[in-house]
């Protein structure tokens, strides 16, 4: 059959082969792309569980420990749209594994640096491990789905939350007992992470002819072609980064700084505060997972304004709860504000049909990247103002939330 039959014929009519092709989710290698991205972000959750033996050891301010964050988180922001550009034109299934080595080297640098301009250099590297791995694996998630594009989104994004959420864990029982040096163990991880990546990327290369370009006209499933004019799609994109600058300042905030929050309002030892961090990015792990297939359900839309807004009475509460209540409402927090992502990186890819790669490479980046200017400005407002102001501060970003409203209704009636 040629390519332009195949476009053309409906797919209740297609060979059986095609229907179950399109319709049967390969789970295997959504599992795998979840136990990578588990393995990745637990790596790159070292660096800011680190911050408070960085902070000690080289005597760094608030200021330049935002700086670290943003090291990271800008090498891979403004890389992944590149990557998802160029691999949306001539798909590379074999720099997922060259990807993860760079967070190899990352790690092994960092785990021997002796200088502010060395962590600044690894963590870096990191974040270009980081920039390659996300677009590419988010397209593979998506080609695996079989028409479960939130479930695959939620699965592969639960493996990053849960891995965010064990390293500061590992950092406080492995890393802050035994030094910096320890870090190089972890390199363990990123070799597994490399050969299961090396299996899922000869899955890749050897589906049929052109299988990602098939795959891009048929994640046209929400939207078809036309459907929106080019000015709605660019305002509605830009509606989603609004959204996605409200959660990632607002999560950068507890990540980066609530260790330090934590310590300085309650006293708690590091490893306590590392604890409650623990419990915080668990929720957030959580909270991934159950966006997608509830967006998939009852629509991305009312899972963006349930996750977003919602989070926004208990942020208020926040700076003024009690030991108790904060750990309480920082996991409320947690499992609100993450249902978003899943539910925006599908709305995305359904408002841009055929850009899977870009599109994801656009949310992905944007989102390192405010959170790496949100991790910084943060850590000035502590500098000048107090650890407790920040939390004052954020706790009005959820309200942005309110511009869900302007999202357009482009999933069909299910």
């Amino acid at each position: 059959m040629s390519q332009n039959t195949a476009v053309s014929v409906p797919a209740s009519t297609r060979p059986n082969e095609a229907r179950v092709h399109e319709t049967g989710t390969a789970f295997t290698i959504l599992v795998s792309l979840s136990l990578c991205h588990f393995l990745n972000d637990m790596n790159q959750s070292l660096v800011p569980a680190l911050y408070p033996i960085f902070k000690d050891a080289y005597r760094l301010d608030f200021a330049q420990i935002g700086m670290i964050t943003l090291a990271f988180q800008l090498t891979a922001s403004l890389l992944q749209p590149v990557v998802g550009i160029v691999t949306d034109r001539r798909p590379q299934p074999f720099s997922l594994p060259i990807g993860m080595a760079c967070s190899l080297a990352g790690l092994i640098m960092l785990s021997f640096a002796n200088s502010y301009v060395l962590i600044l250099m690894s963590a870096a590297l990191v974040g270009v491990g980081s920039s390659v791995f996300h677009p590419e694996s988010s397209r593979v998630a998506r080609m695996a789905s079989g028409g479960r594009f939130g479930f695959a989104q939620s699965l592969f994004q639960m493996g990053g939350s849960t891995g965010s959420a064990v390293g500061p864990l590992l950092a406080a029982f492995i890393v802050a007992p035994r030094g910096q040096g320890s870090i190089a163990w972890f390199s363990l991880a990123a070799l597994l992470a490399i050969v299961l990546l090396a299996n899922v990327s000869l899955w890749y290369a050897h589906q049929p002819a052109m299988a990602a370009r098939r795959g891009r006209r048929a994640n046209t499933t929400a939207v078809a072609p036309g459907q929106l004019p080019r000015g709605k799609v660019i305002g509605a994109f830009t509606v989603l980064l609004v959204l996605l600058f409200s959660k990632n300042v607002y999560t950068s905030s507890l990540t980066s700084y609530y260790t330090f929050y934590l310590i300085h309002k309650f006293h708690l030892s590091i490893q306590d505060a590392q604890m409650l961090l623990f419990l915080f990015l668990g929720a957030v792990a959580l909270g991934t997972f159950a966006g997608g297939p509830i967006g998939d359900r009852i629509g991305r839309k009312p899972v963006i304004w349930v996750s977003i807004l919602g989070a926004f009475p208990f942020a208020l509460m926040l700076p003024y709860a009690s030991l108790m209540w904060t750990a309480i409402l920082s996991v409320v927090i947690g499992l609100i504000l993450a249902s978003a992502f899943s539910a925006i990186v599908v709305y995305a890819q359904e408002l841009m049909p055929g850009r899977v790669g870009m599109v994801s490479g656009m949310v992905f980046g944007f989102s390192f990247g405010l959170g790496g200017l949100g991790a910084a400005a943060l850590g000035r407002i502590a500098d000048a103002t107090g650890i407790e102001a920040v939390y004052q501060v954020c706790s009005f970003l959820p309200l942005i939330g309110l511009l869900t409203a302007l999202l357009p209704n482009i999933e069909r009636q299910r």
